[in-house]
């Protein structure tokens, strides 16, 4: 028995036959391009169809579907909404896959990927053994994952975790409007942005970042500059750090976790700073609880969305660690 796992981003849907053990099969991947709405939804299906095809050809009696998406899901209805798919307000994902199976029988669980990533980390990954858990996604945006006592918070809305827009930053400008103030200084975007900003603003500046027109300037090219020793990447990269402390800080004071886990495309270049960002937290955080919580990076850095998913489905979408 197995069952088919499906991670949907903002940008790309991948898919795969996952054994109870969390072998993965038969990956497969397509890019959204531009799709929207229902174009979205039938590539979803596209991707589940062909892998219960890859199954049956296998002989692989598939169990259930487990689904990562990138925004909220109402339990009951099966309807989601995703802020980066357009027309995926409340959008009844659960009845569009049920309705295109030809074997009824086969279970969907739908899950945000802020639970299916702490939930990877927490089968195969970096947070193995462990109950508590904080899974941070630092990457376009700031996502959290958080599991207490064993179980995935949600919340009244399954919004939990949208913790870019943490307040850490006073006073409050209206610049967070869009994306919070914390995203605003220490998402990917907010990095590349600031630092666009302060490439503007600053006329005398000759630096590396100066080397390039402002619009060509990217995360990847600040953390690089900051290698080299470039004063705005140095400021703008010194500052995520602090708002990374800061928020880690706030985490273990509220939830006292036994770990936080640092995942996300940022949590690449900025994986060196994980020693730097416990340091600003111990400055914040209550005394005793930093003393006993771990920061690490993601052991899973392009699976653990996927592997969530495989370990919703094969729970039958009744997860406690």
């Amino acid at each position: 028995m197995a069952i088919i796992a499906i991670d949907l981003g903002g940008t790309k849907v991948a898919s795969a036959i996952m054994e109870t053990d969390g072998t993965i099969r038969f990956t497969h991947k397509n890019l959204l391009s531009g799709r929207q709405g229902h174009d979205v939804g039938n590539l979803v299906v596209e991707n589940i169809n062909r892998q219960l095809e890859k199954a049956k050809y296998h002989k692989i009696q598939i169990t259930a579907i487990g689904i990562c998406i990138p925004g909220s899901v109402n339990p009951v209805t099966g309807r989601v909404w995703a802020p980066n798919i357009p027309q995926w307000q409340n959008y009844p994902l659960k009845d569009v896959i049920k309705n295109s199976l030809e074997d009824r029988s086969i279970d969907i669980y739908i899950d945000n990927d802020r639970a299916c990533y702490v939930y990877g980390e927490m089968w195969l990954g970096a947070a193995k053994n462990c109950r508590n858990v904080i899974c941070v996604a630092v990457g376009t945006g700031i996502g959290a994952g958080i599991v207490v006592d064993g179980r995935a918070l949600h919340g009244a809305d399954d919004i939990i975790g949208a913790t870019g827009w943490m307040a850490l930053q006073a006073p409050y400008d209206n610049a967070y409007d869009e994306v919070g103030c914390f995203e605003y200084y220490a998402s990917g975007s907010g990095i590349c942005n600031r630092a666009k900003d302060a490439v503007r603003a600053n006329k005398a500046y000759r630096g590396e970042l100066r080397q390039m027109p402002i619009s060509r300037i990217t995360t990847p090219a600040v953390f690089t500059a900051y290698e080299n020793g470039d004063p705005i990447a140095q400021k703008i990269i010194d500052k995520a750090i602090e708002m990374w402390g800061m928020a880690s800080a706030n985490y273990v004071s509220l939830l006292n976790p036994e770990m936080i886990v640092w995942a996300g495309g940022v949590f690449g270049p900025a994986k060196k700073f994980i020693d730097r960002i416990y340091d600003e937290a111990k400055k914040w955080a209550q005394p005793l609880n930093i003393k006993t919580v771990k920061f690490c990076s993601t052991q899973l850095p392009d699976n653990a969305g996927l592997l969530g998913a495989g370990y919703l489905a094969i729970n039958n979408g009744k997860v406690q660690i």
